[in-house]
């Protein structure tokens, strides 16, 4: 909370229990100040401002000691004690909430604004009006570095808003990163999604990319290579770079999507089944498959298809549960 590491003085715990030193007089301390809170905002960033570094400059607000007054409020530095709260900055106020129940809640003094004393009028300090802090604009330039996270805090120390008596808190921005249409980020890697149409899936394909920073990346297939649907390929270094050790990255990973065609002519059929390996048989005689059902094939959502039947067996147990009696069942006895 303040002061030097290890300066912690041995009577403070027996001042705190017997109000003074175990040798007379008063604690070699001061009564220590209460920490200010801390400032949180939200500072949003795009993927490219994490992969190569920013800054942003942030005009903020904040209030400050007052400098005419010392934070006093008062031109003589002479405060009187509140008589709403006797002092404590705070009051209590007790709520019925039925026979032999209360409920006791404290909030701060409206009276002296929880600061447990009031100024005279003609006394008040001309600048801060009594209320011993102003206002002042500030710009803060918030650097972010290369290879940080979503969610990674940049704090400025003792940035927050001042007030007397009290240890200034932390300003903290949490970084946002935004959605990109083309990569998503997994810790220090990258991965992008592309679609082959079949030729390509077969034939070999080749195409440019358009990495964070700009460069273009020549992607492209290794002469006879089969590219399978939803298979993945890695380029190594080509990640995001890690954080406060920006000239290692991680790995970029592409994944392929093959976009088939809808229907073929009989020739396509004929040409594609000249070159491609030949069908497995089925192991059965003509008899035997005549014996065989046909059945008709129908395309279909899977995931809408799901999703209808969750809402109805939900109907359904809803209805069950209406049902006078319950989910009762008739049952037989036992012979």
């Amino acid at each position: 909370m303040g002061g030097g590491a290890g300066a912690h003085d041995p009577f403070d715990i027996f001042s705190s229990f017997f109000g003074g030193s175990p040798f007379g007089g008063g604690s070699s301390r001061g009564r220590r100040q209460r920490r200010g809170e801390d400032v949180v905002h939200p500072l949003k960033v795009s993927l490219e401002d994490l992969y190569l570094g920013t800054s942003k400059k942030l005009s903020l607000s904040r209030n400050v000691i007052c400098s005419k007054c010392s934070g006093k409020g008062s031109k003589s530095g002479a405060s009187m004690k509140c008589s709403g709260c006797q002092g404590t900055g705070m009051k209590v106020s007790i709520r019925h909430l039925g026979p032999s129940m209360i409920q006791q809640m404290q909030h701060p003094c409206n009276e002296c604004k929880g600061t447990g004393e009031t100024i005279n009028d003609k006394d008040r300090c001309p600048q801060c009006k009594g209320d011993k802090v102003v206002q002042e604009k500030k710009v803060l330039e918030v650097i972010v570095e290369k290879g940080m996270q979503n969610g990674q805090k940049i704090t400025f120390p003792g940035e927050a808003d001042e007030a007397p008596d009290t240890v200034t808190g932390d300003i903290v921005f949490v970084l946002q990163q935004k959605e990109h249409p083309k990569f998503k980020r997994k810790g220090e890697d990258l991965f992008y999604e592309h679609t082959l149409s079949l030729t390509e899936a077969l034939c070999g394909f080749q195409f440019a990319l358009t990495h964070l920073d700009g460069r273009q990346l020549l992607i492209k297939s290794n002469p006879g290579e089969v590219v399978k649907p939803d298979s993945y390929k890695a380029i190594n270094e080509e990640g995001m770079p890690l954080y406060q050790r920006p000239f290692m990255k991680g790995k970029l990973y592409i994944h392929f999507t093959v976009e088939f065609p809808d229907s073929l002519t009989p020739d396509q059929v004929k040409a594609l089944e000249a070159i491609l390996p030949s069908r497995p048989l089925s192991g059965m005689t003509d008899m035997e498959l005549d014996e065989c059902e046909e059945t008709t094939l129908h395309d279909v959502n899977i995931e809408e298809e799901m999703r209808r039947k969750q809402a109805h067996a939900q109907e359904a147990y809803e209805e069950d549960e209406d049902m006078p009696g319950g989910a009762q069942r008739v049952q037989c006895a036992q012979q």
